[in-house]
């Protein structure tokens, strides 16, 4: 019995050491309330997105019901007036050139501005030829009459060779490069606008002076 009571006495002082653990238990999980700001910028996002799709559909809708056309210019028909050249390798010539401005569009007007067109034969200059911004009506076109005349153009002796083979061959060809803005309101769309490119060679016969059509000369949009 004693030695049970000592058992027990080493016991009791070994507990009086050490203390209890007492367990702390950590809440881990966040409030479940979310801030404000946080909601304010996804609606934000779902009505900007929104927005896009709409404005996207109605593009399209807009597109396919009035099916905009982009407004040309080409060179209808023309005439070599004058062309004589000398011994001294002088070359004259004139030239009436009709360019009629199109408008396609069943639907909206169109605006011609910036209009400037080079005329040249082998590289050398001849006229520049202007007009100011003008409006076509809806499904219309407008007619542009020039009439070029060239002073005295001192030619190389190779051009001066080319003029006799044109001569010869009752062909003769003039360059003709430009460019002119083109703009248009498309419904509710709003304004559209582009460059219309004018590049092409104008062939006549020099025994007649009558123009060769020969191919289109009619503008690209970019």
């Amino acid at each position: 019995m004693p030695s049970s009571h000592r058992d027990h006495g080493h016991a009791a002082e070994y507990q009086s050491h050490h203390p209890h653990h007492r367990r702390r238990l950590v809440n881990t999980h966040h409030s479940g309330n979310t801030h404000p700001l946080i909601w304010l910028a996804a609606i934000l996002c779902t009505i900007i997105a929104i927005g896009v799709v709409v404005a996207g559909i109605v593009v399209f809708v807009g597109y396919i019901v009035i099916h905009p056309r982009i407004p040309v210019i080409s060179v209808t028909n023309a005439h070599l007036d004058l062309l004589s050249n000398d011994y001294a390798g002088l070359l004259q010539t004139q030239l009436t050139i009709i360019v009629m401005a199109q408008n396609g569009n069943a639907k909206a007007h169109a605006t011609f501005s910036d209009i400037n067109f080079n005329l040249s034969y082998q590289g050398q200059p001849i006229a520049r030829m202007i007009a100011e911004p003008f409006d076509v009506p809806k499904n219309n076109s407008k007619t542009l009459n020039y009439v070029v005349r060239s002073a005295s153009i001192p030619l190389t002796p190779d051009q001066m060779e080319e003029v006799d083979e044109s001569w010869k061959r009752d062909i003769i060809g003039f360059d003709l490069k430009g460019s002119a803005r083109t703009r248009w309101r498309v419904g509710a769309l709003g304004s559209v606008r582009f460059w219309s490119n004018l590049e092409c060679e104008l062939r006549f016969r020099p025994s007649n002076g009558s123009y060769i059509k020969h191919s289109r000369c009619t503008s690209e949009s970019k």
